[in-house]
Protein backbone atom coordinates (compact mmCIF):
# COMPACT_ATOMS: atom_id res chain seq x y z
CA UNK A 1 0.00 0.00 0.00
CA UNK A 2 1.32 3.54 -1.14
CA UNK A 3 -0.49 5.45 1.53
CA UNK A 4 1.43 5.07 4.79
CA UNK A 5 -1.55 6.07 6.73
CA UNK A 6 -3.52 2.72 5.66
CA UNK A 7 -0.55 0.50 5.81
CA UNK A 8 -0.48 1.25 9.57
CA UNK A 9 -3.84 0.73 10.06
CA UNK A 10 -4.21 -2.36 8.48
CA UNK A 11 -1.02 -3.50 10.48
CA UNK A 12 -2.59 -3.23 13.74
CA UNK A 13 -6.11 -4.52 12.33
CA UNK A 14 -4.14 -7.56 12.09
CA UNK A 15 -2.39 -7.67 15.53
CA UNK A 16 -5.50 -6.51 17.01
CA UNK A 17 -7.41 -9.39 15.38
CA UNK A 18 -5.56 -11.94 16.73
CA UNK A 19 -5.19 -9.98 20.27
CA UNK A 20 -8.90 -10.71 20.73
CA UNK A 21 -8.55 -14.14 19.61
CA UNK A 22 -5.84 -14.36 22.82
CA UNK A 23 -8.34 -12.94 25.05
CA UNK A 24 -11.59 -15.11 23.73
CA UNK A 25 -9.05 -18.02 24.15
CA UNK A 26 -8.28 -17.15 28.36
CA UNK A 27 -12.01 -15.68 29.26
CA UNK A 28 -13.34 -18.49 27.49
CA UNK A 29 -11.15 -21.68 29.15
CA UNK A 30 -11.26 -23.96 31.79
CA UNK A 31 -7.82 -25.04 33.23
CA UNK A 32 -6.15 -22.47 36.22
CA UNK A 33 -3.06 -21.96 34.44
CA UNK A 34 -5.02 -20.41 31.50
CA UNK A 35 -7.67 -18.93 33.12
CA UNK A 36 -5.24 -17.26 35.55
CA UNK A 37 -2.24 -16.82 34.09
CA UNK A 38 -3.74 -15.89 30.82
CA UNK A 39 -1.34 -17.94 28.91
CA UNK A 40 -2.71 -18.16 25.45
CA UNK A 41 -1.36 -17.33 22.21
CA UNK A 42 -3.09 -16.91 18.71
CA UNK A 43 -1.51 -15.89 15.47
CA UNK A 44 -2.85 -14.85 11.43
CA UNK A 45 -0.98 -17.03 8.55
CA UNK A 46 -1.53 -17.05 5.17
CA UNK A 47 -2.18 -20.40 3.00
CA UNK A 48 1.93 -20.40 1.98
CA UNK A 49 2.86 -21.23 5.62
CA UNK A 50 3.67 -17.74 6.00
CA UNK A 51 3.05 -16.01 9.41
CA UNK A 52 1.59 -12.43 9.23
CA UNK A 53 0.84 -11.49 12.93
CA UNK A 54 -0.02 -12.16 16.80
CA UNK A 55 -1.05 -10.91 19.67
CA UNK A 56 0.94 -9.34 22.16
CA UNK A 57 0.63 -12.14 24.19
CA UNK A 58 1.64 -14.62 21.96
CA UNK A 59 5.40 -16.13 22.89
CA UNK A 60 7.96 -16.80 20.07
CA UNK A 61 7.74 -20.38 21.43
CA UNK A 62 4.02 -20.32 20.18
CA UNK A 63 3.78 -18.30 17.02
CA UNK A 64 7.02 -19.87 15.41
CA UNK A 65 5.09 -24.16 16.19
CA UNK A 66 2.14 -22.38 14.77
CA UNK A 67 4.04 -21.73 11.55
CA UNK A 68 6.43 -24.78 11.31
CA UNK A 69 3.25 -26.82 12.09
CA UNK A 70 0.83 -25.95 8.99
CA UNK A 71 2.48 -26.83 6.19
CA UNK A 72 2.40 -29.80 8.11
CA UNK A 73 -1.42 -29.90 8.42
CA UNK A 74 -1.79 -29.17 5.03
CA UNK A 75 0.21 -32.23 3.66
CA UNK A 76 -2.17 -34.17 5.69
CA UNK A 77 -5.46 -32.01 4.99
CA UNK A 78 -4.94 -30.24 1.31
CA UNK A 79 -6.64 -27.07 0.99
CA UNK A 80 -8.70 -28.51 -1.59
CA UNK A 81 -10.78 -30.18 0.71
CA UNK A 82 -11.11 -28.25 3.46
CA UNK A 83 -14.72 -26.12 4.08
CA UNK A 84 -16.02 -23.16 5.32
CA UNK A 85 -16.15 -24.16 9.44
CA UNK A 86 -13.92 -27.00 9.26
CA UNK A 87 -11.53 -26.63 12.43
CA UNK A 88 -8.21 -28.81 12.67
CA UNK A 89 -5.49 -29.46 15.34
CA UNK A 90 -2.68 -31.25 16.10
CA UNK A 91 0.34 -31.95 18.82
CA UNK A 92 2.85 -33.63 17.25
CA UNK A 93 6.30 -32.51 18.01
CA UNK A 94 7.91 -33.59 14.87
CA UNK A 95 5.95 -31.69 13.30
CA UNK A 96 6.04 -28.50 14.45
CA UNK A 97 4.35 -29.49 17.96
CA UNK A 98 5.80 -28.20 20.91
CA UNK A 99 4.66 -31.07 23.52
CA UNK A 100 1.70 -33.23 24.43
CA UNK A 101 -0.52 -30.50 26.46
CA UNK A 102 0.10 -27.86 23.68
CA UNK A 103 -2.93 -27.86 21.39
CA UNK A 104 -2.27 -25.73 18.05
CA UNK A 105 -5.63 -25.41 16.50
CA UNK A 106 -6.05 -24.09 12.75
CA UNK A 107 -9.50 -22.71 10.82
CA UNK A 108 -8.81 -21.73 7.68
CA UNK A 109 -10.48 -18.00 5.99
CA UNK A 110 -11.82 -18.56 2.27
CA UNK A 111 -11.39 -15.91 -0.42
CA UNK A 112 -13.01 -16.82 -3.81
CA UNK A 113 -13.56 -20.45 -2.19
CA UNK A 114 -10.44 -21.53 -1.55
CA UNK A 115 -8.47 -21.18 1.75
CA UNK A 116 -6.42 -17.77 1.42
CA UNK A 117 -5.80 -17.47 5.56
CA UNK A 118 -5.91 -19.31 8.58
CA UNK A 119 -6.52 -18.32 11.96
CA UNK A 120 -4.44 -20.12 14.84
CA UNK A 121 -4.84 -20.60 18.22
CA UNK A 122 -2.79 -22.27 21.05
CA UNK A 123 -2.60 -23.24 24.93
CA UNK A 124 -1.63 -25.57 27.17
CA UNK A 125 -4.62 -27.75 28.05
CA UNK A 126 -4.60 -29.45 31.49
CA UNK A 127 -3.71 -32.51 31.23
CA UNK A 128 -3.59 -35.23 28.10
CA UNK A 129 -2.15 -37.94 29.80
CA UNK A 130 1.60 -39.27 30.34
CA UNK A 131 3.57 -40.13 33.32
CA UNK A 132 2.38 -37.40 35.74
CA UNK A 133 -0.73 -34.73 35.74
CA UNK A 134 -0.44 -31.96 33.63
CA UNK A 135 2.11 -32.82 31.01
CA UNK A 136 4.94 -32.79 33.14
CA UNK A 137 6.75 -36.06 32.40
CA UNK A 138 10.86 -35.21 33.33
CA UNK A 139 11.69 -38.75 33.55
CA UNK A 140 10.23 -39.97 30.32
CA UNK A 141 12.73 -41.94 28.14
CA UNK A 142 10.37 -41.67 25.01
CA UNK A 143 7.87 -39.66 23.77
CA UNK A 144 5.57 -42.07 24.58
CA UNK A 145 5.79 -42.06 27.72
CA UNK A 146 5.54 -37.76 27.83
CA UNK A 147 1.22 -38.15 26.57
CA UNK A 148 -1.28 -38.45 23.64
CA UNK A 149 0.08 -38.11 20.34
CA UNK A 150 -1.97 -36.23 18.19
CA UNK A 151 -1.68 -35.85 14.25
CA UNK A 152 -3.12 -33.42 12.37
CA UNK A 153 -6.98 -34.35 12.45
CA UNK A 154 -10.44 -32.10 11.67
CA UNK A 155 -11.18 -31.12 15.24
CA UNK A 156 -14.78 -29.44 14.15
CA UNK A 157 -16.87 -28.51 11.40
CA UNK A 158 -19.77 -26.04 11.48
CA UNK A 159 -21.61 -28.41 13.62
CA UNK A 160 -19.73 -28.52 16.34
CA UNK A 161 -16.47 -30.90 17.48
CA UNK A 162 -15.78 -34.05 15.75
CA UNK A 163 -17.47 -36.53 18.34
CA UNK A 164 -14.79 -39.08 17.62
CA UNK A 165 -11.82 -36.60 18.10
CA UNK A 166 -13.64 -35.47 21.56
CA UNK A 167 -14.05 -39.27 22.45
CA UNK A 168 -10.44 -39.59 21.86
CA UNK A 169 -9.17 -36.60 23.93
CA UNK A 170 -11.46 -37.08 26.78
CA UNK A 171 -10.77 -40.93 27.28
CA UNK A 172 -6.49 -39.99 27.50
CA UNK A 173 -6.95 -36.83 29.99
CA UNK A 174 -7.02 -36.66 33.90
CA UNK A 175 -9.12 -33.75 33.67
CA UNK A 176 -11.53 -34.15 30.45
CA UNK A 177 -14.17 -31.69 31.03
CA UNK A 178 -11.24 -29.25 31.52
CA UNK A 179 -9.60 -30.50 28.45
CA UNK A 180 -12.84 -30.33 26.50
CA UNK A 181 -14.22 -26.68 27.85
CA UNK A 182 -9.95 -25.29 26.92
CA UNK A 183 -10.72 -27.26 22.88
CA UNK A 184 -13.86 -25.23 22.95
CA UNK A 185 -12.16 -22.22 23.83
CA UNK A 186 -9.60 -22.58 21.19
CA UNK A 187 -11.84 -23.00 18.50
CA UNK A 188 -14.11 -19.99 19.56
CA UNK A 189 -10.94 -18.07 19.14
CA UNK A 190 -10.17 -19.12 15.94
CA UNK A 191 -13.55 -18.15 14.63
CA UNK A 192 -13.52 -14.30 16.22
CA UNK A 193 -9.82 -14.40 14.41
CA UNK A 194 -11.83 -15.22 11.20
CA UNK A 195 -14.78 -12.77 11.70
CA UNK A 196 -12.46 -9.88 11.93
CA UNK A 197 -10.22 -11.19 8.90
CA UNK A 198 -13.36 -11.41 6.78
CA UNK A 199 -14.50 -7.87 7.83
CA UNK A 200 -10.69 -6.62 6.51
CA UNK A 201 -11.29 -8.59 3.69
CA UNK A 202 -14.42 -6.90 3.37
CA UNK A 203 -12.94 -3.43 3.53
CA UNK A 204 -9.64 -3.67 1.12
CA UNK A 205 -10.65 -6.72 -1.14
CA UNK A 206 -8.85 -9.80 -1.79
CA UNK A 207 -6.64 -8.42 -3.29
CA UNK A 208 -6.28 -5.37 -1.55
CA UNK A 209 -5.11 -7.28 1.75
CA UNK A 210 -2.87 -9.18 0.09
CA UNK A 211 -1.12 -6.65 -1.36
CA UNK A 212 -1.04 -4.77 2.11
CA UNK A 213 0.19 -8.02 3.66
CA UNK A 214 2.90 -8.63 1.54
CA UNK A 215 3.97 -4.95 1.91
CA UNK A 216 3.94 -5.45 5.35
CA UNK A 217 6.08 -8.08 5.58
CA UNK A 218 8.59 -6.95 3.36
CA UNK A 219 8.48 -3.06 5.16
CA UNK A 220 9.44 -6.07 8.62
CA UNK A 221 12.14 -7.55 6.16
CA UNK A 222 14.33 -4.22 5.41
CA UNK A 223 13.84 -2.82 9.13
CA UNK A 224 14.99 -6.48 10.13
CA UNK A 225 18.14 -6.36 7.72
CA UNK A 226 19.00 -2.36 8.40
CA UNK A 227 19.07 -2.76 12.12
CA UNK A 228 21.42 -6.53 11.40
CA UNK A 229 23.82 -4.06 9.31
CA UNK A 230 24.45 -1.96 12.82
CA UNK A 231 26.13 -5.36 14.11
CA UNK A 232 29.32 -5.76 13.33
CA UNK A 233 30.15 -8.24 10.71
CA UNK A 234 32.12 -11.62 11.41
CA UNK A 235 31.53 -15.19 13.22
CA UNK A 236 31.07 -15.49 16.91
CA UNK A 237 30.87 -18.72 18.72
CA UNK A 238 29.92 -19.73 21.85
CA UNK A 239 28.40 -23.03 24.15
CA UNK A 240 26.14 -23.37 26.88
CA UNK A 241 25.91 -26.46 29.11
CA UNK A 242 22.65 -28.20 30.73
CA UNK A 243 22.92 -29.60 34.04
CA UNK A 244 21.90 -33.60 33.61
CA UNK A 245 19.14 -35.09 31.59
CA UNK A 246 17.40 -36.43 34.85
CA UNK A 247 18.28 -39.91 33.58
CA UNK A 248 22.26 -39.83 34.26
CA UNK A 249 22.76 -37.35 37.03
CA UNK A 250 26.73 -37.40 36.85
CA UNK A 251 26.39 -36.59 32.94
CA UNK A 252 26.23 -32.69 31.39
CA UNK A 253 25.04 -31.82 27.99
CA UNK A 254 25.90 -29.17 25.59
CA UNK A 255 24.26 -26.46 23.15
CA UNK A 256 26.91 -24.80 20.83
CA UNK A 257 26.31 -22.21 17.96
CA UNK A 258 28.45 -20.14 15.83
CA UNK A 259 26.54 -16.74 14.76
CA UNK A 260 27.37 -15.52 11.44
CA UNK A 261 26.52 -11.66 10.82
CA UNK A 262 26.24 -9.84 7.60
CA UNK A 263 23.57 -8.64 5.79
CA UNK A 264 21.68 -11.84 7.20
CA UNK A 265 22.15 -13.71 10.37
CA UNK A 266 23.23 -17.23 10.33
CA UNK A 267 22.67 -19.12 13.65
CA UNK A 268 24.56 -22.58 13.08
CA UNK A 269 24.45 -25.06 15.97
CA UNK A 270 26.32 -27.53 14.10
CA UNK A 271 28.33 -29.08 17.30
CA UNK A 272 25.49 -29.30 19.52
CA UNK A 273 25.09 -32.84 21.34
CA UNK A 274 22.91 -35.63 19.76
CA UNK A 275 19.46 -36.56 20.82
CA UNK A 276 19.39 -38.77 24.23
CA UNK A 277 16.77 -40.52 25.49
CA UNK A 278 15.50 -38.21 28.51
CA UNK A 279 13.54 -35.30 28.16
CA UNK A 280 16.06 -32.41 27.08
CA UNK A 281 15.75 -32.93 23.74
CA UNK A 282 13.76 -29.86 21.78
CA UNK A 283 11.39 -29.78 18.32
CA UNK A 284 13.03 -27.53 15.80
CA UNK A 285 9.93 -25.19 15.84
CA UNK A 286 10.97 -24.78 19.91
CA UNK A 287 14.38 -24.14 18.68
CA UNK A 288 13.65 -21.87 15.96
CA UNK A 289 11.98 -19.16 18.88
CA UNK A 290 15.36 -19.42 20.86
CA UNK A 291 17.35 -18.57 18.40
CA UNK A 292 14.82 -15.45 16.70
CA UNK A 293 14.34 -14.40 20.25
CA UNK A 294 17.74 -13.92 21.03
CA UNK A 295 18.78 -12.33 18.12
CA UNK A 296 16.07 -9.92 18.35
CA UNK A 297 17.06 -9.14 21.71
CA UNK A 298 20.23 -7.20 20.03
CA UNK A 299 17.75 -5.53 17.44
CA UNK A 300 15.72 -2.43 17.11
CA UNK A 301 12.52 -3.88 19.93
CA UNK A 302 10.07 -2.24 17.43
CA UNK A 303 10.78 -4.23 14.37
CA UNK A 304 7.32 -6.43 14.36
CA UNK A 305 7.59 -10.19 14.49
CA UNK A 306 6.48 -12.06 11.07
CA UNK A 307 7.60 -13.46 8.13
CA UNK A 308 9.54 -10.85 7.05
CA UNK A 309 11.82 -11.15 9.98
CA UNK A 310 12.75 -14.49 9.30
CA UNK A 311 13.66 -13.84 6.08
CA UNK A 312 16.77 -12.24 7.41
CA UNK A 313 17.43 -14.83 9.69
CA UNK A 314 18.91 -18.33 8.88
CA UNK A 315 18.52 -20.96 11.61
CA UNK A 316 20.47 -24.35 11.28
CA UNK A 317 19.14 -26.82 13.90
CA UNK A 318 21.27 -30.46 12.83
CA UNK A 319 18.76 -33.49 12.89
CA UNK A 320 18.95 -35.62 15.96
CA UNK A 321 20.72 -33.33 17.90
CA UNK A 322 18.96 -31.95 21.02
CA UNK A 323 17.71 -29.25 19.22
CA UNK A 324 15.73 -31.15 16.41
CA UNK A 325 15.09 -34.35 18.02
CA UNK A 326 13.33 -37.39 15.92
CA UNK A 327 11.09 -40.10 16.74
CA UNK A 328 11.19 -41.66 19.58
CA UNK A 329 13.09 -38.97 21.60
CA UNK A 330 11.18 -37.13 24.25
CA UNK A 331 10.56 -33.25 23.22
CA UNK A 332 8.53 -32.32 26.67
CA UNK A 333 11.81 -30.90 28.71
CA UNK A 334 12.03 -28.18 25.31
CA UNK A 335 12.85 -25.31 28.29
CA UNK A 336 15.85 -27.29 28.89
CA UNK A 337 17.43 -27.08 25.86
CA UNK A 338 16.03 -24.01 23.50
CA UNK A 339 17.45 -22.03 26.83
CA UNK A 340 20.76 -23.18 26.98
CA UNK A 341 20.42 -22.24 23.26
CA UNK A 342 19.09 -18.94 23.91
CA UNK A 343 22.26 -18.26 25.99
CA UNK A 344 24.56 -19.59 23.37
CA UNK A 345 23.38 -16.94 21.03
CA UNK A 346 23.30 -14.12 24.38
CA UNK A 347 27.21 -14.76 24.45
CA UNK A 348 28.42 -14.89 20.93
CA UNK A 349 26.66 -12.01 20.33
CA UNK A 350 27.71 -9.75 23.78
CA UNK A 351 31.40 -11.31 22.38
CA UNK A 352 30.55 -9.36 19.20
CA UNK A 353 28.55 -6.33 20.85
CA UNK A 354 30.35 -5.84 24.07
CA UNK A 355 27.94 -2.59 24.46
CA UNK A 356 25.39 -4.45 25.31
CA UNK A 357 26.57 -7.62 26.80
CA UNK A 358 24.84 -9.36 28.97
CA UNK A 359 25.38 -12.34 31.91
CA UNK A 360 23.81 -15.74 32.06
CA UNK A 361 20.87 -15.78 33.92
CA UNK A 362 18.39 -18.09 35.75
CA UNK A 363 16.54 -20.55 34.29
CA UNK A 364 12.54 -20.40 34.51
CA UNK A 365 11.98 -23.65 37.08
CA UNK A 366 8.80 -25.33 35.88
CA UNK A 367 6.50 -27.44 38.61
CA UNK A 368 3.41 -29.75 38.98
CA UNK A 369 1.39 -30.27 41.98
CA UNK A 370 -1.63 -32.75 41.30
CA UNK A 371 -3.94 -35.00 43.49
CA UNK A 372 -2.32 -38.45 44.22
CA UNK A 373 -5.82 -39.95 42.89
CA UNK A 374 -9.62 -39.26 41.45
CA UNK A 375 -11.01 -36.54 41.47
CA UNK A 376 -7.96 -34.84 39.76
CA UNK A 377 -6.87 -31.74 40.73
CA UNK A 378 -3.53 -29.56 39.03
CA UNK A 379 -1.72 -26.55 39.65
CA UNK A 380 0.71 -26.19 36.74
CA UNK A 381 3.18 -22.82 37.28
CA UNK A 382 6.59 -22.22 36.99
CA UNK A 383 8.69 -19.54 39.33
CA UNK A 384 11.76 -17.10 37.78
CA UNK A 385 15.22 -16.82 38.48
CA UNK A 386 17.06 -13.78 38.25
CA UNK A 387 18.26 -11.94 34.99
CA UNK A 388 22.18 -11.88 34.15
CA UNK A 389 23.82 -8.83 34.91
CA UNK A 390 23.54 -6.21 31.44
CA UNK A 391 26.16 -3.55 30.39
CA UNK A 392 25.19 -0.62 32.81
CA UNK A 393 22.29 -2.23 34.72
CA UNK A 394 21.91 -4.89 37.55
CA UNK A 395 19.61 -7.75 36.13
CA UNK A 396 15.78 -7.53 37.33
CA UNK A 397 15.19 -10.11 39.82
CA UNK A 398 12.93 -13.20 39.68
CA UNK A 399 11.46 -12.69 36.17
CA UNK A 400 13.85 -14.11 33.56
CA UNK A 401 14.85 -13.50 30.54
CA UNK A 402 11.80 -15.65 28.80
CA UNK A 403 10.44 -16.47 25.55
CA UNK A 404 7.74 -18.92 26.70
CA UNK A 405 5.48 -18.04 28.41
CA UNK A 406 2.18 -15.24 28.38
CA UNK A 407 0.99 -12.52 29.81
CA UNK A 408 1.31 -13.96 33.17
CA UNK A 409 2.16 -17.26 33.53
CA UNK A 410 2.97 -16.78 37.18
CA UNK A 411 -0.69 -17.34 38.83
CA UNK A 412 -1.78 -14.80 41.72
CA UNK A 413 -1.79 -16.90 45.03
CA UNK A 414 -5.78 -16.23 46.11
CA UNK A 415 -7.05 -18.40 43.40
CA UNK A 416 -4.74 -20.93 43.20
CA UNK A 417 -5.77 -21.74 46.77
CA UNK A 418 -9.42 -21.10 45.99
CA UNK A 419 -9.08 -24.20 43.43
CA UNK A 420 -6.41 -26.17 44.91
CA UNK A 421 -5.76 -27.65 48.39
CA UNK A 422 -2.80 -25.50 49.38
CA UNK A 423 -1.54 -22.26 51.04
CA UNK A 424 1.21 -20.26 49.47
CA UNK A 425 2.97 -19.40 52.81
CA UNK A 426 5.24 -17.30 51.14
CA UNK A 427 6.65 -15.20 48.02
CA UNK A 428 10.12 -13.26 48.14
CA UNK A 429 12.85 -12.57 46.43
CA UNK A 430 16.30 -13.81 48.02
CA UNK A 431 18.88 -12.05 49.44
CA UNK A 432 23.12 -12.51 47.91
CA UNK A 433 21.64 -14.46 45.39
CA UNK A 434 22.43 -12.49 42.73
CA UNK A 435 25.60 -12.50 41.07
CA UNK A 436 28.28 -9.93 42.60
CA UNK A 437 29.41 -7.42 40.38
CA UNK A 438 30.30 -3.96 38.67
CA UNK A 439 26.53 -5.08 37.39
CA UNK A 440 24.58 -7.20 40.05
CA UNK A 441 22.72 -10.03 38.67
CA UNK A 442 19.28 -10.45 39.57
CA UNK A 443 17.92 -12.04 42.79
CA UNK A 444 16.63 -15.20 42.52
CA UNK A 445 12.93 -16.58 44.30
CA UNK A 446 11.75 -18.33 46.93
CA UNK A 447 7.68 -19.22 46.95
CA UNK A 448 6.67 -21.88 49.71
CA UNK A 449 3.68 -24.22 49.43
CA UNK A 450 1.94 -25.89 52.49
CA UNK A 451 0.05 -29.06 51.31
CA UNK A 452 -3.87 -29.47 53.13
CA UNK A 453 -3.93 -32.67 51.30
CA UNK A 454 -1.64 -35.83 49.95
CA UNK A 455 -0.46 -34.42 46.27
CA UNK A 456 2.29 -35.28 43.73
CA UNK A 457 5.18 -33.22 43.17
CA UNK A 458 6.66 -32.67 39.55
CA UNK A 459 9.65 -30.73 38.83
CA UNK A 460 11.71 -29.95 35.51
CA UNK A 461 14.34 -27.58 36.94
CA UNK A 462 17.97 -26.92 35.25
CA UNK A 463 20.83 -24.14 36.42
CA UNK A 464 20.76 -25.75 39.38
CA UNK A 465 24.23 -27.41 39.48
CA UNK A 466 26.11 -25.28 36.82
CA UNK A 467 25.55 -21.64 38.13
CA UNK A 468 25.15 -19.06 35.57
CA UNK A 469 28.31 -17.65 34.89
CA UNK A 470 28.94 -13.71 34.95
CA UNK A 471 31.07 -11.82 32.76
CA UNK A 472 34.20 -9.96 32.84
CA UNK A 473 35.07 -10.73 36.30
CA UNK A 474 31.67 -10.48 37.04
CA UNK A 475 30.77 -13.74 39.63
CA UNK A 476 28.08 -17.09 39.14
CA UNK A 477 24.55 -16.32 40.12
CA UNK A 478 23.43 -18.56 43.42
CA UNK A 479 21.77 -21.75 42.39
CA UNK A 480 18.52 -22.84 43.41
CA UNK A 481 16.63 -25.91 44.09
CA UNK A 482 13.23 -27.74 45.31
CA UNK A 483 12.64 -28.64 48.63
CA UNK A 484 10.21 -31.14 50.45
CA UNK A 485 9.94 -29.35 54.10
CA UNK A 486 8.73 -32.08 56.11
CA UNK A 487 6.10 -32.48 59.55
CA UNK A 488 9.04 -31.96 61.79
CA UNK A 489 10.70 -28.69 59.94
CA UNK A 490 13.42 -30.16 58.39
CA UNK A 491 14.51 -29.86 54.43
CA UNK A 492 15.20 -32.26 52.09
CA UNK A 493 16.47 -31.18 48.76
CA UNK A 494 15.15 -32.86 45.77
CA UNK A 495 16.49 -33.69 42.12
CA UNK A 496 15.93 -30.80 39.77
CA UNK A 497 14.04 -33.51 37.52
CA UNK A 498 11.69 -35.46 39.66
CA UNK A 499 8.22 -37.41 38.76
CA UNK A 500 5.46 -37.90 41.04
CA UNK A 501 7.10 -37.18 44.55
CA UNK A 502 4.52 -37.95 47.38
CA UNK A 503 3.65 -35.63 49.89
CA UNK A 504 1.45 -35.83 52.33
CA UNK A 505 -0.38 -33.21 54.02
CA UNK A 506 1.03 -30.72 56.55
CA UNK A 507 4.30 -30.63 54.55
CA UNK A 508 5.80 -27.69 51.92
CA UNK A 509 7.29 -27.75 49.06
CA UNK A 510 9.73 -25.12 48.26
CA UNK A 511 10.88 -23.37 45.08
CA UNK A 512 13.72 -21.67 44.77
CA UNK A 513 15.20 -20.25 41.42
CA UNK A 514 19.29 -19.28 40.73
CA UNK A 515 20.42 -15.71 40.43
CA UNK A 516 21.71 -14.39 37.45
CA UNK A 517 25.37 -13.77 36.98
CA UNK A 518 26.90 -10.63 37.65
CA UNK A 519 29.04 -8.51 34.93
CA UNK A 520 32.45 -6.61 35.67
CA UNK A 521 34.53 -7.06 39.04
CA UNK A 522 32.63 -6.84 42.78
CA UNK A 523 34.84 -4.68 43.29
CA UNK A 524 34.38 -1.90 41.20
CA UNK A 525 30.77 -1.39 42.06
CA UNK A 526 29.67 2.09 43.10
CA UNK A 527 29.27 2.00 47.22
CA UNK A 528 26.33 3.54 46.66
CA UNK A 529 24.81 0.89 45.21
CA UNK A 530 25.75 -1.55 47.87
CA UNK A 531 24.26 0.48 50.16
CA UNK A 532 20.66 0.73 48.11
CA UNK A 533 21.01 -3.34 47.76
CA UNK A 534 21.09 -2.99 51.28
CA UNK A 535 18.87 -0.72 52.21
CA UNK A 536 16.81 -2.66 49.70
CA UNK A 537 17.22 -6.09 51.35
CA UNK A 538 18.88 -7.12 48.04
CA UNK A 539 21.94 -7.87 49.66
CA UNK A 540 23.03 -8.91 53.25
CA UNK A 541 25.35 -7.24 55.82
CA UNK A 542 27.60 -9.99 55.11
CA UNK A 543 27.24 -10.35 51.77
CA UNK A 544 28.32 -6.53 51.72
CA UNK A 545 31.19 -7.84 53.34
CA UNK A 546 31.89 -10.93 51.76
CA UNK A 547 31.36 -10.04 48.27
CA UNK A 548 31.98 -6.18 48.31
CA UNK A 549 34.65 -5.48 51.32
CA UNK A 550 31.80 -3.18 53.07
CA UNK A 551 32.35 -4.45 56.75
CA UNK A 552 29.12 -3.40 58.76
CA UNK A 553 28.17 -3.13 62.29
CA UNK A 554 24.51 -3.72 63.04
CA UNK A 555 23.29 -4.25 59.59
CA UNK A 556 25.00 -1.01 58.32
CA UNK A 557 28.29 -0.12 56.56
CA UNK A 558 31.20 0.43 58.28
CA UNK A 559 31.86 4.65 56.58
CA UNK A 560 34.84 4.92 58.10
Amino acid sequence: MTDPLTAEVLRNALVVAAEEAGIVVVRSAYSTFIVEGSDASAALLDADGRLIAHSMATTLMNSMALKVALPELLRDHPADTMRPGDVYALNDAYRGGVHTNDLLVYRPVFTGGTPAYFTATMIHVSDLGGLSAGGMAPLATDIFLEGLQLPPVRLATRDGLEPAVEAILRANSRTPDKVIGDVRALVAGTAVAAARLESLIAEYGERGLADGVAAYLDHTEARTRAALAELPRGRYEAEYPIDDDGIELSRSHRVRVAVTLGERAVLDFAGTDPQVPAAVNASASQSLAAAVFAIRCFLDPAIPMNEGCLRAVDVRLPEGSLLNARSPYPCGGRYVPIYAAMEAVFQALSDAVPERAIAASGILQPFSIAAVGAPYWIHLSYDFGGVGARRGLDGPDATGVHFGIGRNSVPQAEPVESRCPLIVESIETIPDSGGPGRHRGGLGSRTVYRFLADCHVTTRGDRLRLAPPGREGGLPGRLGGFYRRRLDGTAERLASKVNNVRFAAGEAFIVETTGGGGLGPPGERARDAVLADLDAGRVSARGAARDYGLSSRSGRPDRS
